[in-house]
């Protein structure tokens, strides 16, 4: 009869490998990826708000931190990094997306540990772009009404530590998108790995691979249409006929997957801090690294750099870089490059074991006058 040691041991095993074997066969991916991301296939795949990070901290370095993200926030970029929560994390996010355009996004979510290495989360996203007039083709002014788009994402993740230095996860993406009278449903999975070393724990590698599942398609009664039918009989001079009502099929999307690849390196300075023993310094400066590759979009390489006061203050900036970027005669994004954010977090409690952080971030935009994203977040 196995151990529960034993047992453990082997359900480590196997999960470690099929998060492993997932995101090799993305790396692996990564040449025929690289060649999809152009312009040819630009704005030919659907759900795009599995592109948009609602989290303002993460956000605050444009991604770069895709290899050291941890807790709830690295659902987004490389879900591997949940697995740090270190008991309950309860975090809620605003954010005004291109400002001026009108629409906002809210994302609500919690982490828990379970087990010695492992945690779960629950992370909901909903994008709404407000009141939108109603129009159709007999009656294009506006009068008859308004509707309000919604974009629904729910992801359910689980990540581990298979050791002292590699962490994996996967996540189960729902996404429902509604307009007036049509809607779409599907699914998709993320899978990311992290690696950690150094004396203390200061060197950081990742990569993810996201938004990986089947095309969906919009149904619903904006699809039919009512046409006058004839049946070729003619009473007193007149085609006799019927009205009827048909069905379009609606094309089919896919979803703008994409693998990043991230590194990062923590320089401590000062004195020691509360907690040397885990590479707590007074001063830390991270510089970090990240590359997506698109498989919808261009591919994009995007460099960052935070400060962080123990863990009481945190400043960082990144830019993102991408072919055309620099100009707005080429550029295809809205969003120019430039990045940067602030967290204060606070311990509370005997032990000061828990924390309360407040977290900015603003992204520079053209046209519209930027993203602002604030975000509050309790770890217990």
């Amino acid at each position: 009869m196995l151990t529960n040691t034993v047992f453990y041991k082997m359900i480590m095993k196997k999960y470690s490998k099929i998060i492993l074997n997932t995101v090799l066969a993305g790396s692996l991916m990564l040449p025929v990826i690289g060649q999809a991301g152009n312009p040819d296939r630009a704005a030919s795949a659907g759900a795009g708000q599995l592109l948009i990070n609602p989290y303002a901290r993460s956000s605050g370095w444009g991604g770069a931190g895709s290899s050291r993200v941890k807790g709830l926030e690295a659902m987004f970029l490389n879900v591997a990094g949940t697995a740090f929560t270190k008991k309950t994390e309860v975090m809620f996010s605003r954010t005004n997306w291109l400002g001026g355009s009108g629409i906002n996004i809210n994302a609500f979510g919690m982490t828990q540990r379970v087990g010695e290495t492992g945690a779960i989360g629950l992370g909901i996203m909903s994008l709404s772009a407000g009141d939108i007039a109603i129009t159709t083709v007999d009656q294009p002014e506006p009068g008859q009404g308004t509707f309000a788009p919604m974009f629904l994402n729910i992801g359910l993740s689980y990540a581990k530590g298979f050791s002292d230095n590699i962490y994996g996860g996967m996540t189960l993406k729902i996404i429902s998108e509604q307009i007036a009278n049509m809607s779409a449903k599907g699914a998709c999975i993320d899978a990311g790995i992290q690696y950690h070393t150094g004396k203390y724990d200061q060197i950081h590698f990742g990569i993810a691979l996201k938004n990986v599942g089947p095309k969906m398609s919009y149904s619903g009664d904006g699809m039919s249409f009512q046409a006058n039918i004839l049946n070729g009989t003619q009473y007193n001079g007149t085609v006799a006929g019927y009205t009827a009502t048909f069905e379009q099929r609606a094309a089919a999307f896919e979803l703008p997957s994409l693998l990043n690849i991230g590194g990062s390196y923590d320089f401590y300075l000062g004195g020691a801090g509360s907690d040397s023993t885990m590479g707590v310094r007074e001063h830390r400066l991270t510089l970090a690294g990240n590359y997506t590759s698109n498989s919808f979009t261009l591919d994009q390489y995007t460099l960052g750099v935070e400060y962080g006061f123990r863990q009481y203050l945190m400043l960082r900036a990144g830019y993102a870089i991408e072919k055309g970027i620099t100009s707005t005669t080429t550029r295809v994004n809205a969003l120019t490059g430039p990045s940067a954010g602030i967290t204060l977090e606070l311990p509370f409690g005997t032990e000061k074991k828990s924390s309360f952080a407040l977290d900015y971030s603003y992204r520079a935009t053209f046209p519209f006058s930027g993203i602002h994203s604030i975000g509050v977040r309790v770890n217990l």
